[in-house]
């Protein structure tokens, strides 16, 4: 699909192709586009099209880079969001002159976000197609941003869940560790797919403000637009690490806790079997069949022996229960 806006009183309106006087386009946008889509925007500024293979590669050469008189810059982004299992995908940004091409193939929600903003008439200025770049990128740091927030809530509320909670049977508590613990692996890779993105992000505005040249001016605004994003994608970052360390340390103490249950448990049995030692020896000694055992020929000797069981099973469990053992 292709979408065209141009401007209009310093904000975007949608571009009507077919008009009888058509107005600059200063934004393609690409969203999972056909072939003839791809051709029709090559041929209006004269570039190539990055495919999706190469919008995926890894290396910084292949995602940031000029060619044709463009700047080529692609950034991680991150869709469903709304849950914790996150989508990454490419987003190329194509800047040319006054136009920008975005490349996507996926719809993260900032791009309705800003474009419904952009188009109120007191919404966001977008005068070319760089202000759309700053202000695509402003509306995904301000989701990020958001998405972090959450997840550091929800970290909290899992943090109070391991540390504060009482179960009364040992194996429903161990089995809520365990649940816990798939929660912290869904908040771990979430922090970790934010992470790569605002490092995607980062890497993509100083590659773009280090372009500046004396041929090409940039206004101080946007000057000043470029730096901010640059320091919030950074303390973002930042924050998405810290965030990471409360979940490494999370997941540590809640395998710690289901380690403490079920040692718990292999204590009692060995206390038990511990217990029940000194009656197996009575029983094993008047369960041998000599000749010569006078307590076979007491009146008293079942009693005696079945008294002296009890009271070496019950001798051992008061002494384990004084020193806190059971």
């Amino acid at each position: 699909m292709l979408r065209n806006f141009s401007r209009q009183a310093d904000h975007i309106v949608s571009a009507d192709p077919a008009a009888a006087e058509p107005t600059p386009v200063i934004w393609f946008d690409l969203l999972n586009p056909a072939t003839d889509e791809s051709r029709l925007v090559e041929a209006a500024l004269d570039i190539a099209i990055p495919t999706r293979d190469e919008m995926e590669e890894i290396e910084l050469s292949a995602r940031l880079y000029q060619e044709d008189g463009a700047e080529f810059m692609t950034m991680t982004a991150l869709a469903g969001l709304d849950g914790d299992d996150p989508v990454k995908t490419p987003v190329t940004f194509i800047l040319k002159g006054e136009s920008l091409v975005t490349v996507r193939y996926a719809d993260p929600k900032p791009f309705e976000t800003f474009i419904i903003r952009a188009k109120r008439a007191n919404g966001l200025v977008c005068t070319n197609g760089e202000t759309v770049m700053l202000g695509l990128l402003e509306s995904v740091i301000d989701r990020l941003a958001d998405v972090l927030e959450r997840v550091g809530n929800e970290i909290d509320g899992v943090s109070r869940e391991v540390f504060r909670s009482k179960a009364a049977k040992v194996n429903k508590k161990t089995r809520d560790l365990q649940s816990l613990i798939e929660q912290i692996g869904r908040k771990g890779d979430l922090l970790t797919a934010a992470r790569e993105s605002l490092v995607s992000i980062s890497r993509l505005v100083a590659y773009h403000a280090a372009l500046e040249t004396p041929a090409r001016k940039v206004a101080k605004e946007t000057r000043q637009r470029i730096k901010l994003l640059q320091r919030d994608a950074v303390s973002l970052g930042d924050h998405a690490q810290f965030l990471q360390g409360k979940i490494n340390f999370l997941l540590d103490a809640t395998l710690g806790l289901i380690n403490l249950e079920q040692n718990q448990i292999i204590k009692i049995f060995s206390v038990a079997s511990v217990a029940f030692l000194p009656p197996t020896l009575v029983a094993s000694i008047y369960g041998m069949n000599f000749e010569t055992m006078p307590e076979l020929q007491w009146q008293i000797g079942y009693p005696m022996a079945i008294g002296l069981m009890i009271l070496s099973a019950v001798l051992p469990y008061l002494y384990f229960r004084r020193r806190g053992w059971l």
